[in-house]
């Protein structure tokens, strides 16, 4: 049986980094992998690290053609949506998401990953980011109300033994700037529609817009992701980092389409309010996978 990488599912944690990487030479994407695999936690008592690492699927593909799964592509190219509305693709080689307890443990080993890869790639993008009022993004609505429990995630989020990278996931990572500005000037009311669900509560309304966040993502149409989003920025540039784990990439890109309006017509409303910046698909291997590569 195929582990999956414990990072996944570490719920709870208070400091996350963020590190995507770009390969100098595609000659040597073997050696960079069994780099990458060879991270280690460090050795602390006031608090340790939980890594998910994961690589742009062409290149897993590459390094490892038996383990990957069928189909899973990189965020290759812009997504176009109605009205001029874009999803710009980042795809990078590789990504070290870190959480812990503590953010100076998690500067540290971000500081030893950048230069542990130092001479085989670039760091392309790095982003920090960290939970505000529990479970809450920084529009003010819990985030991930539809979220599968902890006994459902590996469902949701894994690929099934007997397949190609059984264990494994493919991960969307995106950064979603929010119009802090525009967003705050509504009234609760028209906030709780354009989302779909109450502001205090996260009660889904019963009769939400066809163009609410909620409706344009609904998981009884796409299949359940598991999400890990996280605020990130300062006091005048914030916004959330979207994390979403599925066994199935359709699952995602199909979600993605809805909220752009091309698959109704239909742009999600939120969209509106809060600009993608990022867009990356990573395939995260098992564990044993990347034992396999050191």
């Amino acid at each position: 049986m195929n582990t999956p990488q414990a990072g996944i599912f570490a719920l709870g944690t208070s400091s996350h980094a963020y590190l995507e990487f770009d390969l100098l030479d595609a000659k040597s994407c073997k050696e960079f992998a069994s780099t990458i695999a060879a991270i280690r936690e460090p050795r602390t008592t006031t608090g340790g690290v939980n890594f998910v690492i994961g690589f742009r699927p062409e290149l897993w593909r590459d390094i490892v053609p038996a383990d990957a799964p069928a189909g899973v592509e990189g965020f290759n190219h812009d997504i176009k949506g109605t009205e001029g509305f874009v999803m710009p693709s980042t795809q990078h080689d590789a990504l070290v998401w870190m959480s812990g307890s503590a953010y100076d443990v998690i500067f540290d080993m971000a500081r030893t990953v950048i230069h542990d890869l130092a001479g085989q790639a670039t760091l392309g993008e790095e982003t920090s980011s960290w939970p505000y009022r529990h479970d809450r993004d920084l529009t003010g609505f819990v985030d991930g109300s539809e979220n599968p429990t902890l006994l459902d995630a590996p469902l949701a989020g894994l690929l099934p033994e007997g397949a190609p990278g059984a264990g494994g996931s493919v991960l969307l990572l995106q950064k979603w700037k929010h119009k802090v500005t525009e967003w705050e000037a509504l009234p609760v009311e028209q906030q709780e529609r354009i989302m779909g669900r109450t502001k205090q509560d996260s009660i889904e309304l019963e009769n939400k817009p066809a163009d609410s966040h909620v409706a344009r993502t609904d998981q009884d149409e796409f299949g359940n992701i598991f999400r890990r989003n996280m605020p990130y920025g300062n006091i005048d540039d914030h916004g959330t980092v979207f994390v979403g784990f599925s066994a199935d990439q359709k699952r995602l890109s199909r979600m993605l389409e809805s909220m752009a309006g091309l698959i109704t017509g239909t742009r999600d409303a939120l969209t509106r309010y809060t600009q993608p910046l990022t867009g990356s698909y990573y395939f995260v291997p098992s564990v044993e996978s990347l034992r396999n590569l050191r």
